[in-house]
Parts: structure tokens; C-alpha cells; sequence
């Protein structure tokens, strides 16, 4: 007897979890919410996970409030026999603090992987973690999704001639080479310092992009000062245009208005964090179909090599 699944969202997800449920081939389940007036709250499975595969979507961005719906989802889930329990983290928040780069400061990223084992998750399936080594933070298996499944496709329906992979810090290096392997072009990377967090004080560019258009890879997009530094940077360099893909768009602060008044021509995002506001130039691609597809394979023991493009 097959085991049945449950599929449920945390309601900072909602939108995609429904997309995802679609390409999987059932609705999602119900959870309702008990919030107090202080703001705490208590979700609760209107319907039975004894003996069946939950998967339960939810990304954890800030504010805290998002990765707390997932613990107390996780805790219910295991409380209730659910024989499996895949936490199905589009954007695995709290990323950037993966190591301690100076004294007495925190790894969250450690922290947050132990809080969501220790929940109840039997596997985590997330994309485009800020650094790939936070998948040995964790205990249990891990699926680690690549949206350049999605975005080395949509480029290459663009055709663009004279094309360069840029990468706008020397972190994101292997990422940008990746995709310059796939797309047969030239990489050229950003050199910057920064005073403090989301705080650029100095930017240099590795690499010609004189007459070239230039794509800028990241795998995040906070307050756009990077992104919008570095297009401006380029174009000054003689680059005939920049467009910037990012997985995940947190566009915090003034970072709308960054993009808007920057010399980028397009910012292209996938829909792993939610309420994401479109502008003339932000488009959106939708991350659902490779989540419903691993969970589809993952459920029924199949390979998801096919997956991956890097």
C-alpha cells in the first residue's frame, strides 16, 4: 500500500504552495491558524497525517514569524504519526550568517538547521542556499535545487549576442562560471568591500565588458546596492547592457527604487519568496515546477538528477 501524501503551506508561501500542489498532482491540505492578540499563534492540520508523507512549503525569510510557522507545522506534523515530513524550504533564510567571520557572533545558519531537524523533519528540500556547505549543517537529507534549471533555459530563449556572465562578488564565482560553461561565454567578476552589512564602500571590476551585454548572477537580492553598484560600474565600462537574475528577491529597504532609477535593464527573480511587487522592469519566473517535480520524485523513490543543469 502506497503511502498517501499530505501537502500543506505556510501562509508566507501560499501562492507558490498552490502552483507546486498543481504540478504534483493534488490540492493542498488544511491548516488553520489560532493567532493571539499578543502575536503568538498556533497552527492546526484539519485533517489526518497519521502513517502519510507531509510536505510542508514554507520559506524563511524574516520576519521571524516565518521560520516560527515552520517549527510549530514540523512539531505538529510529527506530533500527529506522520511517517515522513519533508520541510520544503523555497528560501532557507538566515543563510548569510554560514560561518563566524569575526569574534562572538553566531552561525544562525547551523542554528537554524538544527531547530528545524529537531522539529521533526525528515528531509529538507530547499534551492540556492547563500553558501552550498550549509547542507552539512544539517543531519538529514538533503535536496539541493539549482534555479539555473530555470534560468539558463530563459536565458537562451533570449539570444542575446555579445553575452558575458558577470558575478558581482568574488563569492558568487562558481555560480557565474557554472552558468558561463552552460551558455558558452565569457566571466567577468566584482571585486567589493563593504564598511558593513548591505554597506558598499568600494567596488572593482575583473574582466572586460566593453560592447558586451552583460548578465549579472546572484543567488539573492536584498537591498540592490550590490546588483544596481555593479550594472552601473559596467555600463560605465563601456558594457551595452546589463540585466540581473537573482533566485531570491528579499528587495528590502529602498531597493525598488535602487532598481528603478540604476542603469540595470531588467532584474529577473523567481517566486520563492512571496508578495514580491512587479515594476517595469522585475519579471518574475515561477520556481514551482522543479519543487513539484522533486517532490514527486522523492516521493516515489525516483532519481531527481534531472533536475539540475549546474
Amino acid at each position: 500500500m502506497e503511502t498517501p501524501v499530505k501537502i500543506f503551506s505556510c501562509t508566507q508561501s501560499e501562492n507558490l504552495s498552490e502552483k507546486i500542489a498543481q504540478i504534483f498532482g493534488q490540492s493542498l491540505g488544511k491548516v488553520e491558524f489560532q493567532r493571539y492578540s499578543d502575536g503568538e499563534f498556533q497552527p492546526s492540520f484539519e485533517e489526518s497525517v497519521r502513517g502519510s508523507r507531509v510536505f510542508l512549503i514554507g520559506s524563511t525569510n524574516p520576519s521571524s514569524d516565518n521560520l516560527m510557522e515552520m517549527l510549530l507545522m514540523l512539531d505538529a506534523a510529527k506530533r500527529a504519526s506522520a511517517r515522513h515530513i519533508t520541510a520544503v524550504i523555497p528560501y532557507f533564510g538566515w543563510a548569510r550568517q554560514d560561518r563566524k567571520d569575526k569574534p562572538r557572533v553566531p552561525i544562525g545558519a547551523k542554528l537554524i538547521a538544527k531547530l528545524i531537524e529537531s522539529a521533526g523533519a525528515t528531509r529538507i528540500i530547499t534551492m540556492d542556499l547563500h553558501a552550498d556547505q550549509i547542507q552539512g549543517f544539517f543531519e538529514k537529507p538533503v535536496d539541493h535545487l539549482y534555479a539555473s534549471a530555470i534560468f539558463v533555459p530563459y536565458i537562451q530563449s533570449l539570444k542575446i549576442d555579445n553575452l558575458t556572465i558577470a558575478s558581482p562578488d568574488m563569492g558568487g564565482s562558481k555560480r557565474a562560471y557554472a552558468y558561463s560553461k552552460f551558455l558558452d561565454s565569457d566571466v567577468v567578476i566584482c571585486y567589493k568591500q563593504r564598511s558593513k552589512g548591505n554597506i558598499i564602500t568600494h567596488m572593482e571590476l575583473i574582466g572586460d565588458v566593453n560592447g558586451k551585454n552583460v548578465i549579472l548572477i546572484d543567488d539573492m537580492v536584498d537591498t540592490a546596492g550590490t546588483l544596481t553598484t555593479a550594472a552601473d560600474l559596467m555600463i560605465e565600462r563601456g558594457a551595452e547592457s546589463v540585466i540581473a537574475i537573482c533566485t531570491h528577491a528579499l528587495l528590502s529597504g529602498d531597493a525598488y527604487e535602487k532598481i528603478e532609477n540604476s542603469k540595470l535593464k531588467n532584474l529577473i527573480i523567481t517566486d520563492s519568496i512571496d508578495s514580491i511587487k512587479k515594476t517595469n522592469k522585475i519579471e518574475v519566473l515561477s520556481c514551482s515546477k522543479i519543487f513539484g517535480e522533486a517532490m514527486y520524485n522523492v516521493h516515489h523513490n525516483k532519481s531527481i538528477d534531472e533536475l539540475f543543469i549546474t
